[in-house]
């Protein structure tokens, strides 16, 4: 079993932990870029969540930007 698939168990089993992390990484992310790329640091986030975190768009609701 390589490194990555553990990792991946690892976020599969911890949603709300998953979540959280998710969440600060596209933070830092806009962060580091001003919010040039939020856009696209959003649809990144969402895509991780459906994938390792507890689906849908959950600790988004703090955002000032309208979801589209």
């Amino acid at each position: 079993m390589s490194m990555m698939d553990k990792l991946k168990n690892m976020l599969k089993g911890h949603p709300e932990q998953t979540d959280r992390g998710i969440e600060k990484a596209g933070d830092y992310v806009d962060g580091r870029t001003q919010g040039k790329h939020s856009r696209h640091v959003d649809t990144a986030q969402e895509k991780m969540r459906d994938q390792y975190g507890s689906g849908g768009t959950g600790g988004t609701e703090g955002r000032d930007e309208p979801r589209q």
